[in-house]
């Protein structure tokens, strides 16, 4: 998903430099979309071979970039899965005050 709207992203890896989340119009390939991208550390990047633009929210032309998993859509398969486990938790959260 996008780092600023949150809206899923559909393409496929590699992305290109260009593109662009269709809700938001914000860069996609850049370093908050990047699984590299951790505030707080030095340069707010864990890969050390990488060169860190300037501004982390704007395209860049970065070799270490990787979609970051947690940014990805979700499967069908997967969505299921967090659906049967909400309501696994909220039936056991119920049973508490019966």
């Amino acid at each position: 998903m996008c780092w600023y709207c949150g809206s899923p992203i559909k393409d496929a890896e590699p992305l290109g430099r260009s593109l662009l989340c269709p809700e938001c119009g914000k860069d996609l390939r850049s370093c908050r979309n990047c699984r590299h991208y951790l505030p707080g550390v030095s340069r707010d990047c864990n890969e050390s071979q990488a060169d860190v633009p300037s501004d982390r929210d704007r395209a860049n032309f970065c070799d270490w970039f990787s979609l970051n998993p947690k940014f990805r859509e979700a499967s069908a398969g997967q969505k299921a899965q967090a659906a049967g486990g909400k309501l696994a938790a909220k039936s056991a959260f119920e049973d508490l005050f019966k």
